[in-house]
C-alpha cells in the first residue's frame, strides 16, 4: 500500500468534509482537493512531461496540491526551504533534475533567480509574479485550462519525492524517498495520537520539513481530518487559528511552544478543544512540559525523528513525558532502535554492541520507512547505514525502563584529555543556573588536552565567569572533566535552524575566531 491510496479513501469516505483551510478564510473539501490536483498534475505534465517538480513557497494550499499531484503522478516533489538564499537553492537543486519550479510572491526574486542560474525551464507562479516571462505560468490558470473530467494523467512510478536535511554542517543533503516509505511514517501518527475525520490541525512549522510533511499533513489527509495551514508562524494568529476552528491539534517545535505559552499567558485565548500537540527537533524541558499543560493542552507527545529515517523512530506520549521529563519515548511501532557503543562520526560502530541501562551510545534503527542514500552523494550515502542499521548520528541514554533520553550529536563530542564530552550535558548544567538563558558549548584545539571545553554563555543578570566555574564545580549532574575551562559572557541570542538547532558552527565562528 503506498499513501496515494490512503489518500483515496479519505476521498471516498469524507468527500464534503473541509480538507483544507487556510489562514485567509479558503477552504477545500476532500472532492475539491481531489479535483484539483488530478488537474495539476495533468498541467505539470503537459508543461514537462515525466520530470519532477521543485516547490518553494510558503505554506499555503497549493503546496499541499503540489505534493499531491506529484503524488499522482508518481514523480518526485523537490521540497525546498523557502527562506534559503537563491544561490544555496541552486546547490541543492543540482542534484535533483526538476524540470520545473513552483514559487509564491514572497519567493518570486529567489525564483527568478534560480530559474536563470539553472538548468529548470519552466515556472509556475502561485500569485502570478514574474507571467510576463516566457518561461513563467499562472498557476490559477494551467489548473483551469485542464477539463475537469479528464481524470489522472499516467502514473510514472512511485516516488515521494525529495526532502533536504537541516544543513547545519554544510551545504543541505537531498533525501529521496517514496510513497510507501513514507506511508509508514504517517500511518505511526495516525495510530499513535489516534486521528480520525473529526480532528482539525493546525500547521504552525514550514511545510518542506520532514516532521510537517510526514508528521503532520500526511496523516491528517490520510485520516480525513481538515488542516489548518498557517502562512508563518505568528503566536497570536496561532492561537487565533485554533479557537477560531475549534483544533484539536497542533505541530509546533519547543521554541514556538515557548512563544505560545507566553502569549497564551497575557491572551486568555479559548483553546479547550486542543487535545494533542506534536514537538521534538530540540530538548523539551520539564519546565517547558509544564507550562504547556497549564497554558496551551495537557496532550503534549515529545517524538524524535530526523529527516533519513522519517519523523517517528520514537514516540513519549502525554503521560510518559509527564512522568519522565525530556524522555522520547521508546522506540515506535514500525521502528527497531538500539542504542551502541559509540565510536565517533569517521568510524562505524558496532550494531551488536549495546549499552547498558544508564549508559550512552549511538541510536541506530531499522525501519522499512527509512532512506538508504543521499542524492549525489556516494560516500556520504555509504556511511548512512551500517550492516542495514540507520546511523542517526545522535547520542542518547536508555534507562531501565527502555526509555531514550537524547543527549547529543556524535559529531559534537568532544575529546578532551581522552574522554569523551558530550555538549548537551555540559548546557544542561550551565542553563540550571537562574541567571543562565542559554549556552553553546565546543571543543577548542588545547595543547595539553587536545581539545578544552569553552562555553559560550547568555545570561539575563550579573554573572561572572567566576559564578559559572563556581556552579559547574558543585553541579552533581557534571563530572569535573567536563567543566569549562573557557567561558564567553554574552547578552545576543544564538544562531539556530527553524526547528530551534543550535548552529554550533556558526557560534564558534561568532565567538571563537580561529
Amino acid at each position: 500500500m503506498n499513501y496515494l491510496d490512503a489518500f483515496d479513501r479519505s476521498v471516498r469516505c469524507h468527500p464534503e468534509r473541509d480538507a483544507v483551510r487556510t489562514d485567509d478564510g479558503r477552504s477545500l473539501t476532500y472532492a475539491d482537493l481531489d479535483d484539483r490536483t488530478d488537474r495539476l498534475a495533468t498541467a505539470l505534465e503537459t508543461l514537462a512531461p515525466g520530470e519532477r517538480v521543485a516547490t518553494l513557497a510558503y505554506n499555503g494550499s497549493e503546496v499541499v496540491e503540489v505534493l499531491l499531484a506529484s503524488h499522482k503522478r508518481g514523480l518526485g516533489n523537490v521540497q525546498l526551504p523557502f527562506r534559503e538564499s537563491a544561490g544555496a537553492l541552486a546547490e541543492m537543486l543540482a542534484p535533483t533534475n526538476p524540470a520545473v519550479l513552483v514559487f509564491d510572491g514572497r519567493t518570486a526574486e529567489r525564483a527568478f533567480d534560480v530559474l536563470d542560474r539553472t538548468a529548470i525551464e519552466t515556472g509556475v507562479s502561485i500569485d502570478g509574479d514574474g507571467t510576463d516571462r516566457e518561461d513563467v505560468h499562472e498557476y490559477e490558470s494551467i489548473v483551469a485550462d485542464v477539463d475537469p473530467d479528464g481524470g489522472r494523467p499516467q502514473s510514472y512510478g512511485n516516488e515521494h519525492g525529495m526532502l533536504f536535511t537541516s544543513g547545519t554542517t554544510g551545504v543541505a543533503k537531498a533525501v529521496p524517498f517514496d510513497q510507501e516509505q513514507l506511508w509508514y511514517g504517517s500511518t505511526q501518527d495516525v495510530m499513535e495520537m489516534q486521528l480520525d475525520h473529526r480532528d482539525v490541525g493546525v500547521i504552525a512549522t514550514p511545510w518542506y520539513h520532514m516532521v510537517t510533511t510526514n508528521a503532520w499533513i500526511m496523516p491528517h489527509l490520510q485520516a480525513g481530518a481538515t488542516l489548518v495551514i498557517q502562512t508563518t508562524f505568528d503566536p497570536p494568529e496561532t492561537l487565533e487559528l485554533i479557537e477560531a476552528n475549534e483544533a484539536t491539534g497542533l505541530i509546533a517545535v519547543p521554541t514556538q511552544l515557548h512563544t505560545l505559552v507566553d502569549e497564551q499567558r497575557e491572551g486568555g485565548f479559548d483553546l479547550e478543544s486542543l487535545s494533542y500537540i506534536r514537538t521534538g527537533g530540540s530538548v523539551v524541558t520539564e519546565e517547558l512540559s509544564e507550562a504547556v499543560a497549564e497554558h496551551l493542552s495537557e496532550g503534549l507527545y515529545n517524538t524524535y525523528g530526523l529527516t533519513e529515517g522519517g519523523p517517528n523512530l520514537a514516540f513519549a506520549d502525554p503521560e510518559t513525558q509527564r512522568a519522565n521529563p525530556g524522555t522520547i519515548g521508546t522506540e515506535s511501532f514500525t521502528w527497531e532502535l538500539r542504542v551502541v557503543e559509540s565510536t565517533g562520526p569517521e568510524v562505524e560502530p558496532d550494531p551488536t554492541a549495546t549499552v547498558d541501562p544508564g549508559e550512552t551510545g549511538e541510536v541506530i534503527g531499522k525501519s522499512p520507512g527509512m532512506a538508504t542514500e543521499y542524492v549525489g552523494r556516494p560516500h556520504e550515502s555509504e556511511r548512512l547505514t551500517v550492516d542495514g542499521w540507520l546511523r542517526t548520528g545522535d547520542v542518547a541514554r536508555i534507562d531501565s525502563d527502555g526509555l531514550l533520553y537524547i543527549v547529543d550529536r556524535v559529531d559534537n563530542m568532544i575529546v578532551s584529555g581522552g574522554e569523551n564530552v558530550y555538549p548537551q550535558e555540559v548546557e544542561n548544567a550551565l542553563t540550571a543556573h537562574e541567571n543562565v538563558d542559554a549556552a553553546a558549548v565546543v571543543g577548542r584545539e588545547d595543547d595539553r588536552w587536545g581539545q578544552r571545553i569553552a562555553a559560550v554563555v547568555a545570561v539575563t543578570g550579573d554573572v561572572t565567569e567566576t559564578d559559572l566555574d563556581e556552579h559547574c564545580r558543585t553541579h552533581d549532574g557534571l563530572a569535573d572533566f567536563k567543566r569549562p575551562r573557557e567561558y564567553v559572557i554574552t547578552r545576543e541570542s544564538f544562531p539556530r535552524t527553524e526547528t530551534g538547532k543550535l548552529r554550533r558552527g556558526d557560534v564558534r565562528t561568532r565567538f571563537f575566531e580561529e
